[in-house]
């Protein structure tokens, strides 16, 4: 059984996946790992997992059939003993809170997931004057990135977007170009909006706002027009995810309609 294989056992037991979508792209690249720790029964399966990509924090995957063993624990004080000292929660499920705890660990961050259900058509966007909001082609794309540079210059994950990355998320079963949307002021991208959908459910995957457009509505107006691109599509719940203490974006989006589903928590010592 692979790393991956683990993951799909206990995300089908969790309802989250225990890696994010970074680790899985590297994962199913084949990319080295800086931290790679697991324990193989004698039947050549893996029970538990961790696994972390350049400066990333650690996840901890233990198989649902080898739980309350100790595995994670024993996993966790290894890496401890290695100088790891940030270790990725998603979910925050009760086994993570019991195991972070035992092991004196305190939240340092916490990644909420927000949804949103419609109950009818989403309310209209309202575009700023001079600003045109159109679906995204491939000409956009270092633009899009440059603006996701801008806009996330502080975020540990999704500022780290480069070329490759873009190309690799393009390039996903799940991507639509329709349902990527750009702002344009002047003939310059200063925002675009990233819909998904997995699983008949959509996701408000990124919404970027260049610093020098922030502040007139843009990225209310182009966070409706995705949900409205959503709804469209016939779909009935939308998920997204906010840092827990970026007040003005949890503003924008519970004005919106979102509430508070689920979250993932970063645990340091």
């Amino acid at each position: 059984m692979s790393i991956l294989t683990l993951a799909e056992r206990a995300a089908a037991v969790d309802g989250v996946e225990p890696f994010n979508e970074a680790s899985l792209f590297a994962l199913r690249d084949g990319a080295s790992a800086r931290v790679l720790v697991q324990q193989t029964e004698r039947d050549g399966t893996i029970s538990a997992a961790a696994y972390a990509v350049g400066d990333a924090p650690v996840e901890i995957v233990v198989d649902p059939d080898h739980r309350r063993a100790g595995k994670g624990r024993r996993i966790l004080d290894e890496l401890l003993a290695d100088g790891e000292d940030r270790f990725w929660a998603h979910g925050d499920l009760p086994g993570a809170r019991a195991l972070a705890a035992s092991a004196g660990l305190s939240v340092e961050r916490e990644l909420l997931v927000l949804r949103l259900t419609f109950d009818g058509a989403p309310t209209p966007e309202r575009v700023p004057d001079g600003v045109t909001i159109r679906s995204y082609t491939p000409a956009d794309a270092d633009d899009v990135i440059a603006v996701n540079a801008r806009s996330f210059a502080h975020h540990p994950e999704q500022g780290a977007m480069d070329a490759a990355d873009f190309a690799r998320r393009t390039s996903s079963d799940w991507f639509d170009p329709a349902g990527l949307f750009v702002a344009e002021r002047d003939g310059r991208i200063v925002g675009f909006h990233w819909t998904k959908v997995e699983d008949e459910v959509g996701e408000v995957y990124v919404v970027g706002i260049d610093p020098d457009a922030q502040g007139g509505g843009l990225g209310t107006a182009l966070t409706a027009r995705g949900l409205r691109h959503l709804h469209e599509q016939g779909l009935g719940v939308v998920d997204l995810y906010v840092e827990g203490d970026n007040a003005p974006a949890l503003a924008v989006y519970r004005k919106l309609g979102f509430e508070d589903w689920k979250k993932d928590v970063l645990y340091g010592r």
